[in-house]
């Protein structure tokens, strides 16, 4: 709040939605499943911290050496701290950075600071000093005074330069370091997202869409960047994993052995294999061109066996070839296809679901460019494509007229993303005021067997929006479950349907798979 901003650029949004589509009760079976693969358990947290102490040691140590400098000047003028050498000022500072939870603190030159800056530091220095007992007590002291109490020439310069630097560390550390190493369900590994964290509860959400409200109204809604990992269509359905793990793991042990033969030297190894039938799921049909790149830049980003900066060509040859021949292998393909086949549909009414909520939630939706329709992309230069804009426009033009069965019947042209797209734009223009600064937001709770399934809200009491979620669990059955309506009348403004009190969610989604409501 005290920010003169209207909120963020949308990530927080991006990671808060995608994770309704994330089955938590997967977590420990995606865990074991991700383990038993690559044959090693990895915390996420130790990935991490490795990668940023990668990253401090090679991209960016002429920072740390001006940083080092700035240190050993300012512990001579402090007589307690003349003895501590410039290699101890470097391991103890290192390992701060590598500790502290935030891209950056905002200390002033005048030592104004915010009180949650004297949290994370003082939360970075313990966490570093549990981790180095090697290193004395008073290095932490001085590095806590020289950030938080003293306030000097040394001591501003250090803590602007220092505020600097840890963004880059953690940007290239974990965004491009981290989440090309860590791979247990890669569509958590996104900008701002935390991939420790397995999935969204409704609850969770709908409280983070109160507190837009309340506090950040105008706020940007984003599912998708120039800057993301993946496409936002790409991320769902590699999501719908989490809900199969029993399924996933026993396709993995199919595909592995059966590609075994197309490993040259070892190459690619077990972690990037996994990444490898991930991005398969997410993005395919894909051309082979499209996933040689991108396979080359995880292993370029990931940093252990070839790198932007120490590129290994032999092993570069084999991770293409082993691309290669596995897409050339008809029995492998027609495998993966069926295996495929029953997540598609699933992943696509979670994508309709997402663009709903994004485009009736607290804030301001952004459209990225080409993801009007499905969006199987992956990172830059990939989603960065030429789109073709008179497609769309033709597709958009095919709608006048049409029927919910119509636009379903062209599903896979995605016509039903830009439908709910349309529709919802309309709404918002045609009543700005459900969805400005001075609405509100209130959850809506169903209730029956499938209820966790849904997700429903209400806008300034004149628009409501009901999504299903974890379509696998669901099975298509809603069972006994019910919502209950404000009292009044609603017109289904994505079927025409006009519906009142207490609704069966069969009877609801039946026509199409999302609903957005408006009051007659």
């Amino acid at each position: 709040a005290s920010w003169p901003v209207a909120g963020t650029t949308g990530y927080d949004f991006l990671n808060q939605v995608g994770g309704l589509f994330v089955d938590p009760a997967g977590e420990g079976a995606m865990t074991e499943c991700y383990t038993a693969f690559i044959g090693e358990s990895v915390s996420y947290e130790e990935v991490v911290r490795q990668s940023k102490r990668a990253i401090i040691g090679s991209n960016l140590r002429s920072e740390i050496d001006i940083l080092i400098a700035l240190l050993v000047e300012a512990s001579q003028r402090h007589r307690r701290f003349r003895d501590l050498t410039r290699y101890l000022l470097r391991e103890a500072l290192c390992e701060f950075i590598v500790s502290l939870p935030v891209y950056r603190t905002y200390i002033g030159d005048a030592g104004g600071q915010r009180p949650e800056d004297a949290v994370y530091i003082d939360r970075a220095l313990a966490d570093a000093a549990k981790r180095r007992p090697d290193l004395s007590a008073s290095l932490w002291e001085f590095l806590r005074n020289i950030l938080l109490l003293w306030r000097g020439e040394q001591e501003s310069e250090f803590t602007a330069c220092l505020q600097q630097l840890t963004g880059a560390v953690m940007a290239k550390g974990v965004e491009d370091t981290a989440f090309y190493r860590y791979n247990r369900l890669i569509s958590l590994n996104e900008v701002g997202g935390d991939p420790s964290r397995f999935g969204v509860t409704p609850e969770a959400f709908h409280r983070y869409c109160i507190d837009l409200q309340q506090h950040r109204p105008e706020t940007m809604l984003t599912t998708a960047t120039h800057d993301t990992k993946r496409g936002e269509d790409t991320r769902l359905r590699i999501s719908v994993l989490s809900e199969i793990p029993r399924w996933w793991r026993e396709a993995l042990k199919r595909w592995s052995q059966g590609n075994e033969r197309y490993r040259r030297d070892g190459v690619p190894d077990r972690n990037m294999e996994y990444l490898f039938y991930q991005t398969l799921v997410g993005a395919w049909p894909i051309e082979e061109e499209r996933l040689q790149q991108y396979m080359l830049k995880a292993a370029h980003e990931a940093k252990i066996y070839t790198s932007w900066k120490t590129p290994d060509a032999a092993y570069e040859e084999a991770l293409a070839g082993f691309v290669h021949d596995v897409l050339q292998d008809e029995g492998f393909i027609a495998d993966f296809k069926a295996f495929l086949a029953p997540l598609i549909r699933p992943a696509r009414i979670s994508s309709l679901a997402q663009t709903l909520i994004k485009y009736t939630a607290p804030g301001v939706p952004d459209l990225y460019q080409g993801t009007e329709l499905w969006d199987h992309s992956l990172v830059d230069p990939d989603n960065r494509r030429p789109v073709d804009y008179d497609l769309r426009r033709r597709m958009l033009a095919d709608l006048d007229g049409f029927s919910p069965e119509d636009v379903l019947a062209r599903m896979d042209e995605g016509l039903p993303k830009l439908w709910v797209i349309r529709r919802a734009l309309e709404v918002r223009r045609r009543y700005p005021d459900l969805f400005g600064v001075d609405s509100s937001y209130r959850p809506l709770a169903a209730t029956g067997q499938k209820a966790d399934h849904v997700v429903a809200f209400c806008r300034g009491d004149g628009a409501i929006t009901v999504v299903p979620r974890l379509l696998i669990g669901l099975a298509v059955l809603w069972e006994d479950t019910v919502l209950d309506l404000p009292d009044g009348r609603w017109a289904n403004f994505l079927t025409g349907d006009e519906v009142a009190g207490r609704l069966r969610l069969d009877d609801l989604l039946r026509r199409f798979p999302v609903a957005l409501l408006v009051r007659r």
